[in-house]
């Protein structure tokens, strides 16, 4: 009797370590490869352009950068952004979250006011938008307002030869409204608009 009710035990537990094999083999084929790739082909079906990155591309067709990340423009004839990560290489999103009382943030600060005194001298330091010398809670925001957009336009004015009507028109086209009229901030994406300049100077 004991024999059988042994030989009943193991077959359960054969029984049930063949049930969770299964469960797993399934969820395995489920999660891991069924889901992923149904979203990954939705994805690419609705909407490209978000799905690979929100790539863009300049006037010969070249791939130059993300409309989600910021990069830095060391040429003065052109837009400048925000304090951005990718100075540190992008090693990682996020600011350093400093204090205003931290002695590295005041210094940053400084030096900022400091380049920007000597990039444009035509522009006191009373009009610099404080978004121009902080960065943004991720550290790679792409976006400037409108207002530190248009205040660099005396120096690239002076640097490029182009009117600065003409530039305050390349502002405008490129100045976003608030999310469904009602949400965030108008903003202007740095790198769209410094492409929309460079063709212009060719």
């Amino acid at each position: 009797m004991e024999n059988q009710m042994a030989t009943v035990r193991g077959g359960v537990g054969v029984s049930y370590a063949a049930v969770a094999v299964r469960a797993s083999l399934v969820f395995i084929l489920l999660c891991g490869i069924i889901y992923p790739l149904a979203c990954t082909g939705l994805a690419q079906w609705l909407m490209p352009h978000h799905a690979n990155g929100s790539l863009i591309k300049d006037a010969s067709g070249r791939t130059v950068g993300s409309e989600l990340i910021g990069q830095t423009f060391s040429d003065p004839k052109y837009f400048q952004g925000r304090i951005s990560s990718i100075d540190n290489n992008a090693a990682g999103s996020g600011s350093n979250n400093y204090a205003p009382s931290n002695p590295d943030m005041l210094q940053r600060t400084k030096d900022s006011i400091e380049a920007w005194k000597q990039a444009n001298p035509d522009v006191p330091v009373s009009k610099l938008p404080i978004a121009l010398v902080t960065n943004s809670g991720s550290g790679l925001d792409p976006h400037i307002t409108p207002a530190s957009a248009e205040v660099q336009i005396p120096r690239i004015a002076k640097l490029t030869g182009i009117a600065e009507e003409k530039l305050r028109e390349l502002v405008a086209k490129h100045t976003e409204g608030r999310d469904l009229g009602l949400f965030g901030e108008p903003r202007v994406n740095v790198l769209k608009l410094n492409i929309d300049l460079q063709t212009l100077l060719q």
